[in-house]
């Protein structure tokens, strides 16, 4: 059904090319000194210097320290998502845009005070050592879990190198029971599409949970899958989906435009800042119905895909107002492993609308309370989980209906009654 080639090694090739061009034309222009700049650098030394020989706790003032909080500040002070990177967290940014790194495959989040087990990540350490939703992480290797520990520190600990141990300790809430298993680390992939699953009427399902280099690839392969059983609908799911590689967007959203259509475009700073993302494949569009589910959860890439399907009507919008973040992050590689996320552009659909602290607003407005939301997307990532009583026994929570993606059907199927219904005879005159 679609045999559309994804090309994104190129564009990966062209970037360093003019990375490295910017480079060395940026040491050109080292022979007229930036006064500014110099200024600058020079206060700050200044009061680094201050601090160092002053503070009074000498070890907390060493330059190392002193440097890595200054750059902290100056970068975090920014915008919410503009960062300064030690090692550690620039190599988890590189897994998780890869979507595949070490540990024991559960998902966590932090509850009053508590780290507790959102779901265990099918076929992996943690779920077949029998963890469940609800369970409390309160050890790892014999420490207790503070209250004060970071979510990254904690994560930090689980994840490590393939088929290395570790030992990590649990509070089951329905007994009261403390108990510990030691779990070996393997190779977690995380499925950014997940099995695409064939509804009633020929309607087709894919849920992509985020995007990544990988996406783009599955997403075809779902829908090749779907076209062989006979899909003619579509619902593509992009709840709670926090967006990722905005190449992997412009592959997901590509099968359903022509040749030289505009998807998305980032402008910059200076007008001549502006990339344009049109569709390169050689293949007419795919011309089907097809309804995308977002909420607030769905933000960046995932609001790129709902914008620009919305912004051409090749699709209806159904859910909520996404998240509205709408700018791009670029990563840059420093020194000693370490590395920054500064936001240097923003988002905009093939209409020019921005999605920057806007989002895309839906053609269907179905709102959800958050217990709805939060037991429909544990639904739809245990879909393993059918019997509502074993659901119930496993997970703490009944399974609830899914008024969202009921909403999504019944806008498919009036569309396809209003598409067969037979015109009305001419009265003659």
């Amino acid at each position: 059904m679609v045999k559309r080639i994804l090309t994104v090694a190129t564009g990966a090739a062209l970037g360093s090319l003019v990375a490295m061009g910017g480079a060395r034309l940026a040491l050109g222009w080292s022979l007229w000194p930036n006064r500014e700049l110099d200024r600058s650098g020079n206060y700050v030394r200044q009061v680094l210097q201050l601090v160092n020989e002053n503070y009074v706790d000498a070890k907390s003032a060493e330059y190392p320290a002193l440097t890595h909080a200054a750059l902290h500040g100056m970068v975090e002070s920014l915008d919410p998502h503009s960062e300064f990177l030690e090692a550690a967290d620039y190599q988890q940014l590189e897994e998780d845009m890869s979507s595949e790194f070490g540990g024991i495959g559960v998902q966590l989040e932090v509850r009053n005070d508590r780290v507790v087990v959102i779901a265990p990540i099918a076929d992996t350490p943690s779920e077949r050592a029998g963890i469940r939703r609800g369970d409390e992480l309160v050890k790892i290797n014999g420490e207790r879990v503070e209250k004060s520990s970071s979510m990254d520190a904690i994560v930090g600990k689980l994840r490590g190198k393939p088929k290395t141990p570790v030992t990590v300790g649990f509070l089951r809430p329905s007994t009261g029971k403390e108990f510990e298993v030691t779990l070996v680390r393997e190779t977690i992939k995380v499925e950014s599409v997940r099995p695409p699953e064939m509804l009633s009427d020929h309607v087709g399902y894919i849920q992509i949970t985020q995007f990544t280099e990988r996406t783009g690839e599955e997403f075809i392969k779902a829908l090749n899958k779907l076209g062989e059983q006979g899909l003619d609908s579509l619902v593509l799911d992009l709840r709670n989906n926090p967006g990722g590689v905005l190449d992997a967007a412009v592959d997901v959203a590509e099968p359903f435009f022509d040749k030289g259509e505009l998807i998305v475009y980032t402008q910059g700073r200076n007008p001549k800042d502006r990339d344009e993302y049109r569709a390169e494949a050689d293949e007419p569009a795919l011309k089907l119905p097809m309804v995308v589910l977002i909420n607030s959860g769905s933000a960046s890439a995932a609001e790129i895909v709902a914008g620009a399907l919305k912004d051409t009507g090749k699709a209806v919008i159904v859910g909520e107002r996404s998240f509205g973040k709408g700018s791009v992050q670029s990563v840059f590689k420093l020194n000693n492993g370490e590395g920054m996320r500064l936001t240097t552009a923003r988002y905009y659909t093939p209409s020019g609308r921005t999605l920057h602290e806007k989002g895309v607003e839906p053609n269907v407005e179905v709102i959800m309370s958050p217990e709805e939301d939060q037991n429909i997307r544990l639904q739809r990532t245990r879909r393993d989980v059918v019997d509502p009583t074993e659901f119930k026994d496993r997970f703490g929570v009944a399974p609830v209906a899914d008024r969202q993606l009921q909403a999504a059907l019944d806008v498919l199927k009036a569309e396809r009654l209003l598409s067969e219904r037979e015109p009305a005879p001419q009265k003659k005159g």
